[in-house]
């Protein structure tokens, strides 16, 4: 028996209205935004999903440096090989989840699961902590600062094939009525209290809820994520105390599971209002950037390695290299003359350097890039 889909209330089926609404809006000004800076945003916001949700794991590297990582920059990223490692495989189970989104003959199965879980914790496979394998033992969740005390008891070892197997199947064909969105919580739920594996269950938790909401296709998977939401410190918080409200001590599901819904619908309401924020900033640099062109006798290959350090902070010749398909000849001379002109200034030494703004990049870019804006709760 799983956790079952709870009666929408008033209020959550206003928010579900309102965050459709987001979404068709976000959907609409990413297909008229310039294709290289929505390349950009995309990656970033993959990258902040990783960090998020690795975050709550306790592994800690920020999206800037993720996002470095992702580039192949592991020499030159400040964090624990550990986090790097967990950092990696996080990102390559994510690259394969956001090319499903759009696969025609798509299907969910236990294969699939095993799979994305081994990519997840393959790096750390042992007898005793296998990946891509159901777990054979007892799942415990001890409570925060008290490791002899049991938060949460998981069903036991003999019954997850069975619950995987009825899980699959209502992930294919269960509560086809309901939003995508309210499913897609759902599966986050079952799967983390089914704990059918001895590591990654909450990340492989959160990555379904993204898989689930992408299949909807609305927009691409870097949109859909809530991961980031969920890896902010207040709302992690929530997120373990409405798991432990309505999951209870042990697999109970017959418990109610309106508070999860209504906790998931406020987090994708808030994480819309984010990336719908960012994707104004982002488009309104582009525009400034191109307007400045001409003056600063930039060519538009360039105002991509602009636009990113007005965006991210910096960049590396490396990531502009690659985002242009360049050689590293032509970055290198193109990072050069950019910095020549004072547009950047370069930080580090040779084989860790990246770029910041220099004295001239323009201060209207910049501005635009700290925009400010409020988060609304939509329940308030």
């Amino acid at each position: 028996m799983l956790y079952s889909t709870p009666q929408l209330t008033e209020d959550d089926r206003r928010v579900l209205e309102e965050i459709g609404r987001l979404r068709e809006s976000l959907r609409d000004a990413v297909q008229q935004a310039p294709i290289k800076w929505t390349a950009d945003l995309r990656r970033f916001l993959t990258a902040s999903a990783i960090a998020g949700s690795n975050t709550i794991e306790g592994f800690r590297v920020d999206a800037v440096d993720v996002a470095d990582l992702m580039d192949g920059e592991r020499d030159n990223v400040a964090a624990s090989e550990e986090d790097k490692a967990e950092t990696l495989a996080y990102q390559q189970m994510m690259t394969y989840i956001q090319s499903l989104y759009d696969v025609e003959d798509f299907t969910y199965s236990k294969g699939l699961l095993n799979a994305l879980h081994w990519m997840l914790q393959g790096h750390r496979h042992t007898p005793m902590r296998p990946a891509g394998q159901w777990r054979r033992k007892p799942i415990y969740i001890t409570a925060a600062g008290d490791p002899h005390a049991t938060e949460y008891e998981g069903p036991h070892e003999d019954q997850v094939p069975a619950l995987m197997t009825e899980l699959i199947d209502w992930l294919n064909h269960g509560d086809p009525d309901s939003d995508a969105l309210v499913r897609a919580a759902m599966a986050h739920l079952n799967l983390v209290k089914i704990h059918p594996w001895v590591d990654g269950n909450g990340r492989m938790s959160r990555s379904l809820q993204t898989l689930v909401i992408a299949r909807q296709q609305i927009l691409a998977p870097e949109f859909s994520s809530i991961e980031e939401w969920l890896g902010m410190p207040g709302h992690t918080w929530d997120y373990y105390k409405v798991l432990r409200e309505v999951g209870g001590p042990h697999y109970s599901p017959q418990r109610d599971t309106g508070p999860w819904i209504t906790f998931n619908l406020r987090a994708y309401h808030e994480q819309a209002q984010r990336v719908q924020h960012r994707v104004h900033r982002s488009n309104d640099c582009w525009l400034r950037l191109e307007d400045h062109a001409a003056r600063l006798g930039i060519s538009e290959r360039q105002i991509t390695a602009l636009h990113e350090v007005a965006i991210a902070g910096r960049v590396r010749r490396s990531r502009y290299e690659k985002a242009e398909a360049l050689n590293t000849q032509q970055a290198t001379r193109d990072i050069q003359a950019l910095t020549k002109a004072e547009l950047l200034a370069p930080v580090g030494q040779t084989k860790g350097r990246y770029y910041i703004a220099g004295p001239k990049f323009p201060q209207d870019v910049l501005a635009a890039a700290q925009q400010r804006h409020t988060i609304h709760d939509p329940y308030a």
